[in-house]
């Protein structure tokens, strides 16, 4: 029997941030989320560190000598939100960026949100 795709939600400028990336990064990202939505894991995914557990995943692809990062979360339901994509232009260290971390904070909190507005 074949396992129910979960659907895919973009938060806020999530998508349009994806597209401006190089194709190949794109590529890469839209791979790991097609993953997640089938319930599966890609290589390059790991929890993001700072939000507890396995329920906030990054995706993070080198292209050129730039790194990108997909920053999606699957801990609400049948459903993968995709809460930010970026080029990650911190100079100092693997760290993701705090005006980063503070979006994808934004970004999740409206996840969970629309998530709980959906069950009603």
């Amino acid at each position: 029997m074949e396992e129910k795709q979960k659907l895919l939600l973009w938060v806020a400028s999530s998508k349009k941030d994806l597209t401006a990336l190089p194709e190949g990064v794109q590529d890469v990202f839209g791979y790991a989320l097609h993953l997640a939505q089938v319930g599966k894991k890609h290589d390059q995914a790991k929890p993001l560190k700072g939000f507890g557990g396995a329920g906030v995943l990054e995706v993070v692809e080198d292209f050129k000598s730039d790194t990108y990062r997909a920053v999606y979360t699957v801990k609400f339901g049948s459903t993968v939100y995709v809460l930010h994509c970026f080029q990650k232009k911190s100079t100092h260290g693997v760290e993701t960026p705090k005006p980063d971390m503070d979006l994808i904070r934004e970004r999740l909190k409206a996840a969970e949100a629309h998530a709980k507005g959906a069950k009603k």
